[in-house]
């Protein structure tokens, strides 16, 4: 089945006639462009560009689509897909025993605001498990030890495999995935931290930025890489911080904005709105 609406996502070396060479493509199969978005990366010389287009009498075939435009991104060098919105992509939620972030998204699911659907939770700890079996979602516990870190990070790609799962959502998952998850997962696994990193590293960040005055406190979603916390940062949002905040004051208001940040961070990765390019991101938000 085909929902008659596509996105197609590319970036290329720049060049004259790229926005033309698509437009004319999507005009003689009679396609309707919906959105379309351009960045030109100047000091690269790289072109970024994404476009939502569609059918107004039925869809089409996607590998007839695709067979069709890769002349065109042989021609530009194109690094591209396009994405049927008829397959709404799946993510598998990752919560140990925090879980503002995994509610958050559940709430967001349930509206139909984020974009996809949650296919599975996966927790190393038990907390969270009574709400997932109440909102009838499937729930893995996966402990997580040394000696088992190893067997628990195959079951976690496992269990991605049999959900169908194109996404791993970190929601503060309080586990440091090894190299080889992260480079199975390139480009397919988000996580969310406070953006006191590096400055208040370890325990009680929140403390720690109380103790120090800070002004503002915020939060990051970034992809997941073997450099911890350095991935490719798709969303950060700030918020205020007063001299009567407490820790706990600035606990509350940090979890409130890593919760939006970490959703919108999401919903863009399912909306294709996100295009990896080096230790960077180009986000069409």
């Amino acid at each position: 089945m085909t929902s008659g609406r596509y996105i197609l996502t590319l970036q290329c070396p720049d060049a004259v006639g790229i926005v033309a060479a698509v437009a004319t493509f999507l005009a003689e199969r009679q396609f309707s462009i919906e959105e379309s978005d351009q960045f030109h990366d100047l000091p690269r010389d790289y072109f970024f560009m994404r476009t939502a287009f569609s059918k107004k009498n039925g869809g089409a075939d996607l590998a007839e689509l695709q067979q069709a435009f890769a002349s065109i991104a042989a021609r530009f060098a194109m690094e591209w897909r396009i994405h049927d919105t008829a397959e709404r992509p799946r993510i598998v939620v990752a919560v140990s025993k925090i879980g503002h972030c995994f509610y958050d998204l559940l709430h967001r699911e349930q509206t139909r605001w984020l974009g996809g659907d949650i296919a599975a939770i996966v927790s190393n700890h038990t907390e969270m498990e009574p709400f997932a079996r109440w909102r009838e979602k499937p729930f893995h516990h996966v402990p997580v030890t040394a000696e088992t870190k190893a067997d628990a990070e195959a079951r976690l790609l496992a269990i991605m495999d049999e959900s169908g799962a194109e996404l791993l959502v970190l929601a503060r998952y309080m586990q440091v995935l090894s190299p080889e998850i992260c480079a199975a997962l390139a480009g397919r696994c988000i996580n969310i931290h406070h953006s006191f990193l590096p400055s208040f590293k370890g325990a009680e960040p929140y403390t720690q930025a109380h103790a120090r005055g800070v002004k503002i406190i915020g939060a990051t979603a970034h992809y997941v890489t073997p450099d911890l916390d350095e991935g490719p940062i798709i969303e950060q949002a700030v918020s205020r911080v007063a001299h009567h905040h407490t820790p706990r004051d600035l606990v509350e208001m940090g979890r409130d904005v890593e919760s939006q940040v970490l959703a919108r961070a999401v919903r863009w990765h399912l909306e294709r709105r996100v295009v990896i390019t080096g230790n960077k991101t180009v986000v069409f938000a």
